[in-house]
């Protein structure tokens, strides 16, 4: 079993269930502390390979994920792991797409949908979930 993340941890977001997901971007440096065991990667284009076991979601940046089933079904599947191991959301500059994955992952654990955004804001970053269909990708998530 991996030592998992604190929530103390830099962009170390705590779920209602007390599931701990790291979102980051990725043209930031890695943070100091543990690397990830598993990570979601939001971004338009295939990212470099890495040390731990990571998924890829294409989804350009500003946008909405190209198949959202696939979406949904990796947030499920990121949401499930924190139990064992430590999990990492990320795109490019670590907000957007982050934090609509991260939005849409709270609906999943419980948070009603019309206050996912405010509270991965409250929780993960200020600026999370930057555009107008993001927010509506996360209001209506809950009804795909």
């Amino acid at each position: 079993m991996a030592e998992n993340w604190s929530a103390s941890d830099l962009g170390v977001m705590r779920f209602p269930s007390g599931a701990l997901v790291r979102g980051r971007g990725l043209r930031h440096p890695l943070p100091p502390g543990p690397t990830p065991t598993f990570a979601l990667y939001l971004v338009g284009k295939q990212p470099p390979r890495t040390e731990w076991e990571a998924r890829w979601l294409h989804w350009p940046d500003f946008r909405l994920p190209k198949d959202r089933q696939q979406a949904r079904a990796a947030f499920k599947e990121a949401l499930t792991r924190p139990a064992n191991e430590r999990v990492e959301i990320a795109c490019g500059g670590g907000r957007g797409r982050t934090g609509t994955a991260l939005a849409c992952m709270a609906v999943l654990d419980g948070v009603p949908a019309d206050r996912a955004v405010t509270f991965v804001r409250r929780h993960y970053h200020p600026r999370a979930v930057e555009t107008p269909w993001q927010r509506r990708f996360v209001r209506h998530f809950a009804d795909a």
